[in-house]
């Protein structure tokens, strides 16, 4: 992101926060336009009000709408109990309930922002402009606030067919220098619809200028070239941000009508959709700095605005699903138009949420019913293979994956390298070694080495793995020291570093880094299991029962939680020979951990998978 965009996306945190101010009332999780479901209500106002506040907590936000209007028919008077139903409507997606709450709270207080703000946008979407522009004046003062004001003003000018003065009204924002390309973005967007060619032309090609990395601005900016019979100079902006994020639904798309010969239309053609963007270029900035339940406000408000808007909606489900929310971010998903060049992403994103739900069988059946829709996709080959390898189905998740990189071609294979990793952890988990082990090197000789977080954890997994079978012990040590240089809070990794000192009967070093990777996952029943085997092996064996009680008091998998119960009876065997050290290293293929007569491990301990973060 350059200088102007950063800036920018500095300026429009101070937005998130005078809107935070209202939202911090309930911290709730929302769901797309929908209802609000009915709850028993409670015997009393106390009742309600603590129901409500428990649901906010617990991001249930219909169940919080519903408490919170209990309580405000026992209490009508009661202004924060008003405006915490409010907020919670409108996080809901209950949205015509949200207004009329909005209308009551701006009878008592006219200077309350949200409110104000949201009976502007219901105006707009009815066409009555000049009462829009009027609760747009009325939702307060400050330079976040105007930014939003000011904008979406100037659409509703422009919505009323008064370009002069809606041109003249984003021209106010040019005294902050943070706000010029969002400015010039709207100002190219307004003059579009308004029939100004040319000064469409200057403020797209400037905003363009200023910053190459967002792409609305990419996708307004190449329209309007392609439109103008400049095809030449739109493929040319799209193949730039290609490089930058490749193969991104919208920019695929653009680039097979272009150079099919078929038109794009504009980016926006109502002002309807006009102040539609101006909110979702909100959210999606609250989204990108971790303000979620501002940017789910501001997200709902343009889908009422513009509800074929496909990265609103996009942009909607994926802060559902950070917010580890998956059947509320699949309804979001679902609803992404079926013209839209995102929904085949929406299909795959709602096949992997179905994964995580615990409803593998129905997500391979919807996965395999996309893939067959697409049969080209290697998006979507590669979600079935996910499923797949999540479901423990190893060769058929390899066959897959096969099947994704022959399709690869000419395509550049680093923008596949999770592919090879992938397939490469199937294959080892397949027990299939050689070329598990190949695609490990393929998928590290691959990822870019910019992606620290994503090169430490194959370095890990494939360092790991060597450690496990003895081979290439300087090489895999190197790699995992480098995957903790490149990842010193993850625990996992910091597990799998001591794990391969334990491995090596090097106790003390062992026992050094499990206790660094339990100071950050505290809670990970594998980790804990490793730590008190070091303890054991170190000699502390008191301090070694007490990990391997709290281990199996974190819901281990069954197998584990099986060795774990024989450890917590008998200890661990007591070894056939001295535990390697610095000085007196194991002899090849040798494991000192392994009592005689053991059989060898099977795989990693504490499941490969996991120690790779997959």
């Amino acid at each position: 992101m350059n200088g102007n965009a950063a800036a920018t996306r500095r300026t429009l945190s101070a937005v998130f926060l005078c809107l935070a101010a209202s939202c911090s009332a309930l911290a709730a999780q929302p769901r797309e336009s929908s209802p609000v479901s009915e709850y028993e209500p409670a015997e009393s106002l106390e009742g309600n009000f603590l129901s409500a506040y428990i649901a906010g907590a617990a991001r249930d936000t219909a169940a919080a709408a519903s408490f919170y209007r209990e309580a405000v028919k026992a209490d009508p008077r009661n202004a924060e109990l008003l405006e915490r139903a409010f907020v919670s409507l409108l996080a809901d997606g209950a949205l015509n309930d949200a207004f009329r709450a909005a209308e009551r709270l701006t009878a008592r207080d006219g200077t309350n922002n949200l409110a104000q703000l949201s009976l502007g946008v219901r105006q707009i979407k009815a066409g009555q402009f000049n009462q829009a522009r009027q609760n747009f004046a009325r939702s307060g003062r400050g330079a976040a606030a105007d930014l939003t004001a000011t904008l979406l003003t100037a659409w509703a000018y422009a919505g009323a067919n008064d370009g002069k003065r809606a041109m003249e009204t984003v021209a106010k924002l040019k005294g902050e220098r943070y706000y010029n390309t969002f400015r010039d973005f709207h100002a190219g967007l307004i003059a579009q619809l308004i029939g100004d060619n040319a000064e469409a032309e200057r403020r797209l090609k400037a905003a363009y200028d200023a910053d190459r990395n967002t792409l609305r601005i990419v996708d307004a900016y190449a329209r309007m070239e392609a439109g103008a019979g400049r095809t030449d100079l739109a493929i040319q902006a799209y193949t730039e941000f290609d490089r930058l994020l490749p193969r991104h639904p919208v920019v695929r798309d653009a680039l097979d009508r272009l150079k099919a010969g078929k038109p794009l239309p504009r980016l926006i053609n109502t002002a309807q959709e006009g102040a539609g963007e101006v909110l979702y270029g909100l959210g999606s900035a609250g989204s990108t700095q971790g303000d979620e339940l501002p940017a789910v406000v501001y997200l709902r408000l343009a889908l009422y605005l513009a509800p074929e808007h496909g990265l609103a909606r996009l942009t909607l489900a994926d802060i559902l699903d950070r917010m580890k929310q998956p059947e509320r971010a699949n309804e979001a998903y679902s609803q992404i138009p079926a013209s839209s060049p995102l929904k085949l992403n929406a299909d795959i994103q709602i096949g992997l949420n179905l994964e995580q739900m615990g409803k593998g069988d129905e997500a391979i059946q919807h996965l395999d019913a996309a893939m067959k829709a697409h049969p080209d996709n290697i998006d979507v080959i590669t979600a079935l293979g996910n499923v797949q390898r999540s479901r423990k189905k190893y060769e058929e998740a390899a066959a897959t994956y096969s099947r994704a990189i022959g399709l690869i071609g000419n395509q550049p294979a680093a923008n596949y390298w999770t592919t090879f990793y992938f397939r490469g952890t199937a294959y080892e988990r397949a027990k299939q070694w050689p070329k598990a082990e190949a695609d490990l090197k393929k998928a590290l000789e691959l990822v870019p080495a910019s992606q620290l977080g994503a090169r430490a954890q194959v370095l890990n997994y494939l360092a790991y793995s060597w450690v496990d079978q003895n081979i290439n012990i300087d090489e895999a040590f190197t790699m995992l020291k480098q995957a903790v240089d490149a990842a010193p809070r993850d625990g996992m990794i910091i597990d799998s570093l001591g794990w391969a000192y334990f491995r090596l009967g090097r106790w003390d070093d062992a026992v050094r880094e499990l206790e660094k990777a339990i100071e950050l996952k505290p809670g990970d029943p594998t980790i804990n299991d490793h730590l008190g085997d070091a303890y054991w092996r170190a000699g502390r064996r008191l301090e070694g029962k007490f990990q391997w009680q709290h281990a199996k008091d974190l819901n281990p998998e069954p197998e584990d939680l099986e060795k774990i119960n024989a450890k917590l009876k008998d200890g661990m065997p007591e070894l056939d020979k001295p535990a390697a050290t610095a000085e007196n290293p194991p002899e090849p293929g040798a494991n000192p951990e392994l009592p005689k007569g053991a059989p060898a491990p099977s795989e990693p301990p504490g499941a490969a998978d996991k120690k790779s973060g997959g």
